[in-house]
């Protein structure tokens, strides 16, 4: 048995603020200029009309683990790798997830780089980012009170391309999902649309742990969020 739950959000339900936007942009507000912060607050400014900022999760209550780097969810073969694997083992059922900050600001982010405004460009892409990452944020604390109410817990989320998990697994997982999922689309290469998307498993049960920092289970070492969330205490 499967059961959907669906949330729209609006951008100030995020925690995206100048600080968290200039941490990427290696900017620091005491020792450089404040075009810069104008800047991120006038991209700000602007996301908060751009973005459609949707989450959805649908939990599945058949799941086996047969061997170390793979689980079946109704019926579905994932190859997630062992460290996924190993994180999701104990759990009684999973939530499949999708999230996304909607189509118009990838598409004013790629507007702006092509006019050659690669700052304010760049900027909106970070800023499209974080909104589908925040969406995930907010959808997975939705999640942990729907599991608080069973009795159970739920751990970290896991998304394809991280952690072993291999991108092209993308088509199965959304094989799980009804149609329409989020708005969301997968081209041949597994390639989310639009892009400003997430998606991912999360395990609830019993017996499941959530870790507090886990960069160090990814082998993702350019991965752009491992100094932010190192920063930030995450």
């Amino acid at each position: 048995m499967s059961e959907r739950f669906r949330y729209d959000f609006t951008f100030s339900n995020l925690d995206i603020d100048t600080d968290r936007i200039g941490k990427f942009l290696d900017y620091d507000k005491d020792s450089n200029t404040a075009f810069v912060a104008e800047m991120i607050e006038d991209a700000l400014n602007q996301s908060a009309s751009l973005c459609r900022v949707r989450a959805e999760f649908t939990l599945c209550d058949m799941v086996t683990f047969e061997k170390p780097s793979s689980m079946v969810i109704n019926g579905v073969l994932l190859d997630v790798g062992k460290i996924v694997a190993g994180q999701l083992r104990k759990s009684d059922i999973v939530a499949v997830f999708a999230c996304s900050a909607g189509q118009e600001i990838g598409d004013e982010a790629r507007k702006l780089i092509g006019e050659k405004d690669f700052l304010k460009g760049y900027i909106l892409d970070l800023i499209g980012s974080q909104a589908a990452d925040g969406a995930a944020d907010l959808m997975q604390e939705e999640l942990r009170i729907v599991a608080e109410r069973r009795g159970l817990k739920i751990t970290n989320r896991y998304s394809p391309g991280y952690c072993g998990w291999n991108v092209s697994e993308q088509h199965k997982l959304f094989s799980l999902m009804p149609d329409n999922y989020c708005g969301i689309t997968l081209n041949p290469s597994a390639l989310m649309h639009p892009i400003k998307s997430v998606s991912g498993i999360i395990g609830l049960g019993r017996n499941v742990r959530f870790n507090q920092y886990t960069c160090n289970l990814c082998d993702q070492e350019n991965c752009l969020y491992r100094d932010y969330k190192t920063s930030a205490g995450k």
